[in-house]
């Protein structure tokens, strides 16, 4: 099997070239290219943000800042994620054109000076009570289907030289949320044809991890603007909440509206009963 010339990069059985990096004695791949020179641009990128200037890398280091500043306001597992999706160069580039599209906006300045707006309204969309298994070990969180069918347009895919059967999974698509702190999040979100069912995987278990989520407890999610000016937002609280009647289906529990979750909207002060059927917490508000 061939070597690489650059630091960070090994060859593959099948011919690609992987970028991996140490952190801590421990790998970190980095995701696998078709060109070695693009896996040591990866490396690159991943030493810039794991050791800054102390960075041994195979090129010139990074002297964009605007790039540094993109690169250096991701954490280092937002780094590696847009690695190993190849999607760095694109969120890169669709970054800048929302920071230029903001200095030129004539709206956006006062005498010469850029001015603060308010923040997009955040309208809700739909909440769920988390069930055990959307905390537990299969790292996922069911999105109802009459809420992903509404609100989160997705188009299953085909396996490949299969034009008649369904994969078992589709591969989905990416969500960019923030929550109410202004962190930002990506999900995974597909469809799984083995239980026809909507769901956000990779990304989920590390903001349960985050958020020290719990069954029982309840996130909301709310979009601002429309089409390609929608954002999305993601928030959270804990089980103890008041104020909300919880219909049952299933295994999964929804709010209905209107029971926001973001901060400083006031929730109705009425008495909840809770009562534990087959390890999940029903909640009945009382008059």
């Amino acid at each position: 099997m061939a070597s690489s010339q650059y630091k960070g990069v090994v060859a593959q059985p099948n011919g690609r070239w992987g970028a991996q990096i140490y952190e801590k004695n421990h790998r970190v791949w980095l995701g696998t290219f078709t060109e070695q020179v693009d896996a040591a641009k990866a490396y690159d990128i991943a030493a810039q943000r794991f050791r800054g200037g102390d960075a041994v890398i195979n090129f010139s280091p990074l002297t964009d800042t605007a790039e540094m500043v993109f690169l250096n306001s991701h954490s280092k597992p937002e780094i590696v994620d847009m690695l190993q999706k190849h999607t760095y160069d694109d969120e890169f580039q669709q970054n800048q054109r929302a920071m230029t599209s903001h200095l030129t906006n004539p709206s956006s300045f006062l005498n010469g000076r850029p001015i603060d707006h308010q923040p997009p309204v955040q309208l809700l969309m739909f909440e769920k009570v988390l069930t055990p298994s959307d905390v537990g070990k299969l790292n996922r969180l069911v999105i109802p289907k009459q809420y992903a069918e509404k609100h989160f347009l997705l188009k299953p895919l085909l396996s490949a030289g299969d034009n008649t059967a369904p994969a078992s999974s589709s591969k989905g698509t990416l969500l960019n949320m923030k929550d109410s702190s202004g962190k930002a999040w990506r999900f995974r979100y597909s469809y799984r044809y083995s239980s026809q069912s909507y769901v956000l995987t990779k990304g989920w278990s590390r903001f349960v991890k985050d958020k020290n989520l719990n069954a029982g407890d309840a996130v909301g999610f709310y979009q601002s603007g429309t089409g390609l000016d929608r954002k999305l937002y993601i928030d959270w609280k804990t089980g103890n909440f008041q104020g909300a009647e919880i219909t049952r289906n299933g295994d999964d529990q929804y709010f209905p509206y209107p029971y926001p979750l973001l901060p400083d909207v006031p929730i109705p002060n009425r008495p909840v009963q809770v009562m534990r059927l087959f390890g999940v917490n029903i909640f009945k508000t009382t008059n």
